[in-house]
Formats: structure tokens, sequence, C-alpha cells
């Protein structure tokens, strides 16, 4: 037995609190009791793993995805530990399967970082199963327990000798409490699974899918270099890709990058393998390290002028992208949901090793020095123009007094929480909506026509435009370098266009200016898309508002409807005021989709596919989703 082994036993375990609570609030400790919450099942189970890969005790997990429903995570670390825990009087796997907080990450540091809540997972996820199972290889044996929504069903039991160690968890999701589905997703976990690979550079990562017989292996060598590489594959690269690793003052730093010839960047952070959306600590120090490297380069080498302004960091960081990892022991996290790290020795740390490495990665590789620092100025020189632009919104908007667009129907409510705006195409549909609207608290912008497609066009080129202008002082957050949150006037955005293909094009230019300029706002949960009926069936003084296909013929068949009592609606323009409201606008009745960002790489290119300006991927996506479409007005 290793020293390690010995260390992590029994006595490793602390334990804080019950379980009681789970099962009756699981939204509380998943998120939610969707798909999502679903899946953050296996994240649980699986980032326990990623621990003990992370100590270095683990090189190989392998997740399979039962015909039953069920989820397996096996590993080759060193087992859970089974010996009767001191204060519970159980083996130390059922305390950790059944108590909750009883993990040794709340204990004497058994990691020394930890990315994952290792063992408050597990008993979440066993509390939310019908039955959960556990194979522990340990010790020479083969150790197992079973367990029915957080029960166990009886004491633990040696069932075999091994000469491996490693822990196998098999769990099924209780569809009393994910009513939705139990179903889990493939592609879902192999995205996730994907990115955690490329965190934990020379972990072997064996996804199975026993329902379709489909299979993927992760195995990347060279960590976030080839993380880098996967996010800028279809993209028109500058020079090489950056990558350094070293650790400073207890604080290991992996961190790589490189530029395409896209307006947008992608810069992604994470802490103990925790993805931080708000970033934090290590991203400032990145940003100012960046920013200052960059003008201290230009400025040694002549390129930028002494009489010359510095470079930004909004300039530095256009067509960028970056992923920064660090591991750190005890990270301080804001908020609940470990989104912003709030560790200030992460500042420095990340500041100084980017430093030091990205300027001998300069000095070292001047072509790719040369291209950076040509894209840098170009973003400088669109920088200023678009200030100029900005600043004549901004003067005009003063000579006005600062009035809110004049097509803007706004509501009386000041409040953002209650406040809704509909973002509404075209003035016919506009009218009906200001006149059939809730006045207290339903705001309604038309739109003329559609607006500018932000996916080709540069930021000084979008405060020029009217419609998306009258966007922008609508909601009340500004944009790119001015951009608040907190000002955001309405706390539900409801995106609402026709059902055909015009309707369509013009929600995804909406999407896109979203997802591009106020990204934001999407991920705080404020966009919504109406979903407008598509038909109205009458049979006598009934009628039935009908909102997809299947609905539309269950309901024909069933009162025997003729075609001459279906209405297809294709404009919300042939609504009056009273359909408008009891179909699309009335809480009580509405059908809304929530504008969600599950994986931003994915979205990113589909964005660049539909809305970019290289036409042959666009046609390709066409072409093979053409067969799916259903009843195309055109």
């Amino acid at each position: 037995m290793t020293k390690a082994t010995e260390e992590y036993g029994a006595d490793s375990i602390q334990v804080l609190e019950g379980l009681e609570p789970v099962r009756k609030r699981p939204g509380m400790y998943i998120g939610s009791t969707d798909e999502r919450g679903l899946h953050h099942l296996v994240w649980e189970i699986v980032d326990n793993s990623i621990d003990e890969a992370m100590a270095g005790h683990c090189d190989t997990i392998i997740i399979s995805l039962g015909k039953d429903g069920s989820c397996t995570v096996e590993d080759n670390g060193r087992g859970i530990p089974v010996a009767k825990h001191a204060k519970t009087g159980k083996s130390t796997l059922e305390t950790i399967l059944t108590v909750l907080h009883a993990g040794w990450k709340f204990g004497w540091g058994w990691y020394k970082v930890s990315g994952g809540l290792h063992g408050v997972g597990s008993s979440v996820v066993n509390a939310l199963s019908t039955k959960m199972e556990a194979w522990v290889h340990r010790d020479g044996k083969i150790h197992y327990q079973s367990f029915s929504q957080g029960i166990t069903d009886g004491d633990i039991q040696v069932i075999g000798k091994t000469d491996k160690t490693g822990t196998i968890i098999k769990f099924h999701p209780d569809a009393s409490i994910f009513k939705i589905s139990t179903e889990f997703d493939y592609k879902t976990i192999v995205n996730r699974l994907r990115q955690q690979a490329y965190l934990t550079k020379g972990i072997k990562l064996n996804i199975i899918d026993e329902r379709t017989e489909k299979r993927y292996k992760f195995y990347f060598e060279w960590g976030v270099k080839s993380y880098v590489h996967f996010l800028n594959k279809n993209e028109d690269t500058l020079g090489d890709i950056f990558y350094a690793e070293k650790e400073r003052n207890e604080i290991l730093v992996e961190l790589s990058l490189q530029y395409n010839k896209w307006y947008s960047n992608n810069i992604i952070t994470f802490v103990n393998n925790i993805h931080t959306p708000e970033g934090g600590s290590h991203m400032t120090g990145f940003r100012t390290a960046l920013t200052r490297t960059i003008n201290k380069y230009a400025r040694d080498k002549g390129i930028l002028k002494e009489k010359d302004q510095n470079l930004t960091n909004d300039d530095v960081i256009e067509g960028l992208t970056c992923v920064i990892s660090i591991k750190v022991v005890d990270p301080q996290f804001e908020g609940q949901t470990k989104g912003k790290l709030g560790t200030p020795e992460a500042r420095w740390a990340v500041d100084g090793v980017f430093a030091e490495k990205f300027l001998e990665f300069l000095e070292e590789d001047p072509r790719t020095a040369k291209q950076v620092i040509e894209k840098v100025f170009l973003a400088a020189k669109a920088r200023l123009a678009a200030r100029a632009a900005r600043d004549t919104v901004i003067r005009k908007g003063a000579l006005e007094g600062m009035t809110l667009p004049g097509k803007l129907a706004d509501c009386s409510s000041k409040d953002p929480v209650k406040s809704e705006l509909y973002i509404v195409e075209g003035d016919s549909a506009g009218w009906s909506a200001k006149q059939g609207r809730d006045r207290e608290t339903q705001a309604i912008l038309p739109l003329r026509g559609k607006i500018l497609n932000t996916e080709q066009a540069r930021i000084d080129k979008i405060f020029a435009n009217n419609e998306v202008k009258n966007l922008i002082i609508a909601l009340g957050t500004s944009i790119w370098e001015s951009f608040d949150l907190s000002k955001l006037r309405y706390h539900r955005i409801v995106i609402m266009t026709d059902a055909d293909v015009d309707g369509a094009h013009i929600r995804t230019l909406l999407l896109t200016f979203f997802f591009r300029y106020l990204k934001e706002v999407i991920e705080a949960g404020h966009l919504y898309i109406a979903q407008p009926p598509l038909y109205k069936l009458t049979k006598g003084k009934k009628s039935w508002y009908v909102y997809n296909e299947e609905e539309k013929e269950k309901i024909i068949s069933e009162f025997d409807i003729t075609g001459e009592n279906i209405q297809r609606y294709k404009g919300l323009g042939e609504m009056n005021p009273e359909q408008l409201w009891e179909t699309t606008m009335d809480p009580e009745e509405r059908k809304m989709y929530k504008v969600w960002i599950d994986d931003a790489k994915a979205a990113d290119e589909i964005f660049k596919i539909l809305m970019g300006a290289d036409v042959p991927p666009r046609k390709r996506f066409i072409q093979t989703r053409a067969k799916d479409v259903e009843n195309l007005d055109v």
C-alpha cells in the first residue's frame, strides 16, 4: 500500500450535514430538473474522477451510457475509502454516498486542488437516482454496496479479489424527479468531456454509448494548446499558437492563445477545471499583461511612436482565441455558482507568467509578432472610428434630452424585474402588440425591416445603424466598452417575429447581435423567443390555437375539422390585438423559449456559418439539413 493510499482513509472524511433536503428541493443542488440538471448528475460523478487525475492518481476514466437508462463512471484511481468512519459508524463509502457534504474536499486537503464537489456531488446524485451501485477496487479486494433513492440497500460487501484500484459508480436517474426526460444526450456528454480532457492533459477519457454503440476517446498531450487548436480549427488564423505552463507562488498557470482574422474574441477561463464564465482575478491578470506586453513590444520595435497613444485592451483582444487554466489551492469564488474567481494572488501569478513568456514568444517568432501587431493596429483604427460614431449618438441623445426612441411604446413600470420588452417585426404587428399589451409591464419596440447583420460589421457600422441604435438605447445597457448590465431596463426581452422565412431571418439577425455584443444579457437569462401559434382551428363556436403540426393533426382528427376551418398564421399582423394578447403575450397562457448558451464554441460556429461572409459552409449546412424542414413558408 502506498503512502498516499494510507493517508487517504476513513479519517480524511469530515461530515457537515445530512442528505434529507435533496429530494425535496433538487433544484437547490443541481440547478434544475430539466435536461441541464439531468446531465449535472454525470458531471458530479465524473468530476470526482477528474479530481483523482489532477492529484496524479488516475489516468483513465470510462463513461458508459446503458441501454437501461443508466450512467456508469469508472476510474483507475485509488478507490474510495471503505473502512468504518469514526463519526457515522458506517462505511466511508456509505458515508460519502448518503451524507451531504461528507467529502474529503472538506477534510484535511487530500486534494491539493479540487475541481468537482467530491463527495458532495456523489450524495446528491445518489439521492436523485432510483438506484445507485458502487464497486471499489482497493486493498486487493472488490467492495460493493447499492442504494435506492439515497437509502442503503444493505451493508458494504466484499465480492471478490483484485489487483487493480479504482471506483465504479452506476446510477439510474429518478423519473419522478426528472419528469421531462431521463435520457442522457451523447453529444452533450462528449462536448463536456472533450473540454475536461483538454484541461487535464495526459488523461484518457472514453465515452461508450451502449444504446447506439457509439464510442469516443479523448487524449490530449498538449493540454490547452490542443484546446486552442480545436477552437480555431475553422478560423483564418494568424501565426503560431502560443503556449506557456509555469508555477508561480504555488499557482500553476497553463495558458494558450492564437489570433485569427475575426472581429470577436473567445477567451475561456478555468480554475481547477471549473469553468469561470464571469472571469475574475485570473482574467484581470491576463488582460492587463496582454495589453502591457503588446504595447511594450510595439514601442521597443519603434512601431508605436512615443507620441502615439497606447493600444487598449479592446484593441489587443479582437480576434483572440485564448484558454486560461489555473490550479490553485482553496480558490475563493464570488457567488454560489463559482462563475467568478476572487483569489487576488491568481491575478499576479497569471500576469507574471504570461508577461514573461509572451514577450519571449514575440521576440522569438517575428513572423507571428508582425501579424499580431498588424491585427491589433487595425482594431485600434476601427475603435477610433466607432468611438466617433458612438459620441455622435450620445451628443444627439443629449440634445434631445436623452429621450427613448420614438417608436418605443414604453411600459409604465420603472422596475426592471417586472418590465418586459417585446422586439416586434413590422409596424402592423407592432400596432397589434401595442394595443393588446399590458401597458403596466410590457413595452413594444417595432423594427422596420431587417436589422444590420452584425456578424459582418465592425462596431463603427453598428453604432451608425438606426434600428440597432434604437434597440441599444431602449435596453439602456449600451454596448462595447461602455456596456453595463446593471442598467438593463427590462429583465425579460422577447423577440417576436412572424412564423415564416423572413421572420426566421430577422430572429437570427437579432440573436446574432445579442450573442456578439450583448452576450451577458443572454447569460443572465434575460432573452426569450416568443412562440406565436401556427394555426387557428374552429368547429362551430369552439376554437383552438395550435403551436405545432402534431397538435394540429390530433385536433383535426379528434374533432373532424375540415380545411376551410383551418387558419394558418404567417404573420403576427394577421392577429387582432385580443388574439395576439391571449396567444402570445398573456403571461398566464403564452409559450416562450428561453435563450441559453450551452456550448459557446458551437454557438460561435453556427453564427459564423449562418451569418458570415463565407458562402460554401452555409450552403453545406443548408443542404445537409434540408430534409428536416417541414411546411416551409416562403
